[in-house]
C-alpha cells in the first residue's frame, strides 16, 4: 500500500536527501541568494518553533499576504510545522471587504505579510478582531499593536528550540494526512468567495500524480512569474521541484506592479531558467514581445523569421506527429533554429527547455508557436480543487490542442447533464475521483456536496477523449457556461476567443455573449496602438471619423477570417460566430474585477459590468458596425 506522506513528511524527506543542493532563488539589492535545501528546513523549523512560543494551537490559521520570495515558501513551511493551516491570500485583492471577508471567515488568528502589503492590514485590523498577532516578513523602525518582526518570530524559535525540542517534533510528527494544509480561497467570481480544503495529502497525492507525466533534471531551475498562493504554483511549483531536487527563484518585486512586471524579463536574463510556470495571457505577451523585435530589425529579417516559423510549424505539427509529410523541411528547420530562433531563445536566458501553461485554455496556435521557436509550451489542465493537476502535457509527450495525459491514480469520467458516461469522442462534464480531491469548502456543506457526489469531484468543465489517443483529454470550455442561442443549440465559446486573440494583433480581449439572443455579439478590447499604425500604413488619419471607421472594418475583417472564404474558415460553425460587435472603451483587468488572480476573464463580471453595452448591439442601431458607441470607443 501506497505510503500517505504529509507535506512534513515530504519535506523532511527531500531536504535531507539532497541538504547541500540550492533550493530558493532570490534577488536582494543587485544579488541573486541561493538557499540550499538543509537552510530551508532549518528556517522553516524555527519559524514553526517561533509560532509555538507565541502560543499557536494545532489547527490554527495564520493568513499570509506577499509577494512571491523565499519567506513566503518558509513561512508557510513554518505554519505547517507548527501544525497549523496555511489561508493564502493574492495581493490582487482589490476591495478591503476581500480581506476582510477571508481573514475572518477562515477564522485566521496569525497574519504574515510583507512590509508592502502591511498598510492594507493596517486598515482593517480593528474589523478582524481574532487575529492575535501581525508578523511582518520584513525589518521595520517601528512596530503597531499586535505586529512583530519575523526576526524576533525566529529568534523566539531558537529559544523554544533550546527548551523544547520534543515538544517540537511531537507537534509536527503529530500532524496526519487528512489535516488541512491551506483554505485556498476561490478568486471571488461570486459574492461569497468559497475556501477550498486542501489537506497534506491532497498536496502530497497530487506531487506524485504530476511526477507520473511532467519531469526535470536534478538542479534545474525554475522561475515562478505566478503568485504564490494558488496551488499550481505550490504542486508544479515549489513541491515537485523539491522532489526533483530542483530550485525555484521568484520574480523580483517592484514598487508598482507595473514595475514588477518589467522586472520579469530581467529575472529571465538573470536567473536563465530551464522551466517557466505561464499562463496563456502572459505567453501572448511574450510572443508579441519577441515579435516587436523582431520587426524592429527590418523588413528582411521580419520575412526569414516568418518564412522559418511557418515552415518550423509545417514540420513539427501537433508535437506527436512532427516530420510526418515528410523529412526534407527538417535542414531548414535546423539552418534558421541556429540563424534565428536561438537568438530568440537567448532572449529567454538561452537554457529554456519548455514551459508548463495552467490557468486557461492555451489557443494550439500558441503552443505551435512556442515549439516552432524551441521553447515548447506545454499545456495542462486542472483546478484548486483538485490541488490542482489533473493532466498535461509534457516532453516527449503532446498533442497540441488536447490538455495532455491524464496523471495517474486518478479516475476520470466524462458525463451528460443527467450523470451518464457519454460515448468516446463526446462531449460532457469532466468528472474526477483521487486523493487529490479537495476535504471540501470550508464552512460550507451545501457547495461541498453539490460539488463532490460519492468521492466524484465535478469540475464544471467540458472536455473529451478519443480512443484514437487514450490516455488524453480534451478540455474545450466550461460545462456550466455554455451560450445558447435562440434555436436552443448550446456551444462553448472559448475556442473562439482564444483563436481570434491569438490570430489577430488588433483584438486584445474577446467575450463572446448569447442568452438565447436572436444572435452572438462579440464584446472587443481592441489594441489601439495597432489599429491605428494600421490606419496611418494606408494613408489615413486614425483621429477622424474615417480613420475610426477603417480601424472598426479591420476588426470585423478579422472576423470574418472565419467565414467562408477566410483563412481560418471551418475551425468554427458559422452560427457560433458572432453578428455583431460592441468595441469596448476599456480592458478586462483585475483592478476593475473583470479578470481573477490567474489572469481568467470572469464572463459573469464583463456580462453584468458592460450590460448595457450588451443591450444596446441588440437594437437595430447597435448592430451596425459603425455606431456611435462603436465610434466613440476610440476617443478614449
Amino acid at each position: 500500500m501506497k505510503q500517505r506522506l504529509t507535506l512534513i513528511d515530504f519535506v523532511e524527506k527531500y531536504t535531507a536527501e539532497y541538504a547541500q543542493h540550492v533550493f530558493l532563488r532570490e534577488k536582494i539589492g543587485d544579488v541573486w541568494t541561493e538557499t540550499t535545501y538543509a537552510q530551508v528546513r532549518e528556517q522553516a523549523h524555527l519559524i514553526g518553533a517561533g509560532l509555538m512560543a507565541l502560543g499557536m494551537q494545532k489547527g490554527e490559521k495564520t493568513a499570509l499576504l506577499s509577494h512571491g520570495r523565499n519567506l513566503w515558501v518558509t513561512g508557510e513551511l513554518g505554519i505547517l510545522y507548527a501544525g497549523g493551516v496555511n489561508v493564502p491570500l493574492s495581493i490582487k485583492l482589490g476591495e478591503k471587504s476581500d480581506l476582510i471577508f477571508r481573514i475572518q471567515q477562515s477564522d485566521s488568528h496569525y497574519i504574515m505579510v510583507s512590509a508592502q502589503q502591511l498598510p492594507r492590514i493596517r486598515g482593517i485590523l480593528s474589523d478582524c478582531p481574532k487575529v492575535k498577532y501581525v508578523i511582518v516578513l520584513d525589518k521595520l523602525d517601528k512596530y503597531e499593536d499586535k505586529e512583530m518582526g519575523i526576526d524576533e518570530v525566529i529568534q523566539k524559535g531558537a529559544d523554544f528550540l533550546k527548551e523544547h525540542a520534543k515538544d517540537f517534533e511531537e507537534r509536527y510528527k503529530s500532524v496526519q494526512p487528512d489535516d488541512y494544509a491551506n483554505i485556498s480561497y476561490t478568486s471571488g467570481t461570486t459574492a461569497d468567495p468559497k475556501g477550498i480544503l486542501l489537506t497534506h495529502r491532497n498536496y502530497t497525492a497530487n506531487v506524485e500524480q504530476a511526477r507520473s507525466i511532467i519531469g526535470v533534471d536534478p538542479d534545474d531551475v525554475m522561475l515562478i512569474i505566478l503568485p504564490l498562493d494558488h496551488c499550481f504554483a505550490h504542486v508544479a511549483g515549489f513541491y515537485t521541484m523539491m522532489s526533483y531536487c530542483g530550485s525555484i527563484a521568484t520574480v523580483p518585486v517592484g514598487k508598482t506592479p507595473m514595475a514588477t512586471l518589467k522586472n520579469i524579463p530581467i529575472a529571465i536574463q538573470e536567473v536563465r531558467p530551464m522551466v517557466m510556470l505561464s499562463v496563456p495571457a502572459l505567453a501572448r505577451n511574450f510572443r508579441k514581445n519577441i515579435e516587436s523585435g523582431i520587426r524592429a530589425k527590418g523588413k528582411l529579417v521580419e520575412k526569414l523569421y516568418k518564412f522559418a516559423l511557418n515552415n518550423a510549424i509545417q514540420y513539427y505539427k501537433e508535437y506527436w506527429n512532427k516530420g510526418t509529410e515528410g523529412g526534407w523541411r527538417l535542414p531548414l528547420v535546423k539552418l534558421f533554429d541556429s540563424i534565428i530562433f536561438k537568438n530568440v531563445r537567448k532572449g529567454f536566458g538561452g537554457r529554456m527547455k519548455f514551459f508548463v501553461g495552467g490557468g486557461a485554455l492555451l489557443d494550439i496556435e500558441l503552443q505551435r508557436y512556442f515549439n516552432a521557436v524551441g521553447m515548447p509550451m506545454f499545456q495542462g489542465y486542472g483546478l484548486s480543487e483538485a490541488t490542482p493537476i489533473i493532466c498535461a502535457n509534457s516532453e516527449g509527450h503532446a498533442i497540441f490542442g488536447s490538455s495532455g495525459r491524464i496523471v495517474s491514480d486518478l479516475e476520470l469520467k466524462i458525463c451528460d447533464e443527467d450523470g451518464k458516461v457519454v460515448k468516446d469522442g463526446e462531449r460532457g462534464e469532466i468528472v474526477i475521483k483521487g486523493e487529490n480531491v479537495m476535504a471540501g469548502y470550508w464552512k460550507n456543506p451545501e457547495s461541498t456536496a453539490k460539488t463532490i457526489v460519492d468521492g466524484w469531484l465535478h469540475t464544471g468543465d467540458m472536455g473529451y477523449v478519443t480512443q484514437k489517443h487514450p490516455g488524453y483529454l480534451w478540455v474545450v470550455g466550461r460545462f456550466k457556461s455554455l451560450l445558447i442561442s435562440a434555436d436552443g443549440e448550446k456551444y462553448s465559446p472559448e475556442g473562439f476567443e482564444d483563436g481570434l486573440t491569438d490570430s489577430s494583433e488588433f483584438v486584445e480581449q474577446v467575450v463572446l455573449h448569447n442568452n438565447q439572443d436572436l444572435y452572438t455579439i462579440a464584446l472587443i478590447v481592441p489594441n489601439k496602438d495597432a489599429l491605428r499604425e494600421y490606419v496611418k500604413s494606408k494613408g489615413g488619419d486614425p483621429t477622424t471619423l474615417e480613420g475610426k471607421q477603417a480601424m472598426l472594418q479591420k476588426i470585423q475583417d478579422e472576423i470574418d477570417e472565419y467565414k467562408a472564404g477566410g483563412k481560418h474558415f471551418g475551425e468554427f460553425p458559422e452560427n457560433w460566430l458572432p453578428t455583431a460587435i460592441a468595441v469596448l472603451p476599456e480592458a478586462f483587468t483585475e483592478q476593475n474585477h473583470l479578470v481573477n488572480s490567474t489572469m481568467k476573464i470572469v464572463r459573469g463580471k464583463v456580462e453584468e459590468y458592460f450590460k448595457d453595452r450588451i443591450e444596446y448591439a441588440y437594437t437595430p442601431e447597435g448592430k451596425q458596425l459603425f455606431n456611435s458607441k462603436n465610434i466613440n470607443a476610440f476617443e478614449q
